[in-house]
């Protein structure tokens, strides 16, 4: 069997806005789902898999690598030459984590087409904020002439607009089986840089928000049901709390041996939690929870 490594991430209360960039009227909108019957807001997977791309060009070559400059990718291997029935090198880390898709259509009617596919092995979900949005707006004046365009024509008026915004948390999950990477190494990488995320969705610079984790719940487990997504949940005064997560654990669903908690879940925990879970290693930081996920991973290699 093949050890899996399940993460749950929730983030610390930030300000969310503007998050892609598109509008209805002059309103710049946030993405949004209803989740358990209310409206929430929500922000991409490949939102948060860019970001990791752009942490991880900054810890060895990566095959895309974006150009701030010229506002697109660049590739050092378009044609994936590392991967194949006979690879010509070892493959870049963006690739070995992520996966990627070249497709290349027929040259002649009646031929076929060719694609180079690879799933991503670390995969990742769809962040959803920890509370409802409220529906709250702010409406805003850009300077006259503040930009190019606001100085066609007379170019003394401000320019109005309105962004819709969420005072909240975001919690997603990440799903790795290190044996399936061509470098298993990578695997302590990937976690290591998820747990130090930094901004994550653009937010055209007028919004920072911190998508590094508050707190994070790691299983490592020959399972290959995660069992421990979305398990957040808000308290009153702001907190977070995981009342199902203990519950699998005290249902025997997940053995608690398997879990490593960190951050400011793990100081919250009542008596009762901390005696479900007191086979699991509990941490007060998230970078020392990391650090055991990690330690966890280089002792299954020997």
């Amino acid at each position: 069997m093949s050890l899996h490594v399940f993460a749950a991430i929730v983030t610390a209360t930030g300000t969310a806005a503007n998050n892609r960039g598109l509008t209805e009227g002059n309103i710049t909108t946030l993405q949004k789902l209803v989740w358990n019957g209310q409206v929430h807001t929500t922000v991409s997977a490949e939102s948060i898999r860019f970001a990791l791309r752009r942490r991880l060009q900054e810890e060895e070559p990566c095959n895309r690598a974006y150009d701030d400059e010229a506002r697109s990718n660049t590739w050092r291997d378009a044609a994936f030459s590392a991967w194949g029935p006979k690879p010509k090198a070892e493959p870049y880390i963006d690739d070995d984590l992520l996966g990627f898709m070249a497709a290349e259509g027929a040259k002649q009617e009646g031929e076929k087409g060719s694609a180079k596919v690879r799933r991503a092995v670390l995969e990742v979900t769809r962040a959803v904020s920890l509370t409802p949005w409220p529906g709250d707006i702010t409406f805003n004046a850009a300077s006259p002439g503040a930009t190019p365009s606001a100085q066609k024509g007379k170019g003394s008026n401000p320019v109005p607009y309105g962004t819709e915004m969420h005072a909240t948390r975001y919690q997603y999950g990440v799903a790795l089986t290190p044996s399936a990477l061509r470098v298993p190494a990578r695997a302590a990488t990937a976690l290591r840089l998820l747990c130090a995320l930094g901004p994550v969705a653009g937010n055209h610079g007028r919004f920072l928000f911190d998508f590094s984790p508050e707190s994070v719940v790691f299983r490592l487990t020959q399972e290959a049901a995660p069992r421990i997504l979305y398990t957040f949940q808000p308290v009153p005064g702001g907190g977070v709390d995981v009342p199902e997560l203990v519950r699998k654990v005290k249902g025997g669903d997940i053995p608690a041996k398997e879990l490593v908690l960190g951050g400011a879940v793990v100081d919250g925990l009542g008596a009762e939690a901390r005696e479900a879970l007191s086979g699991a290693e509990l941490h007060s930081g998230v970078v020392a929870a990391c650090q055991a996920a990690c330690r966890r991973l280089e002792a299954e290699k020997r």
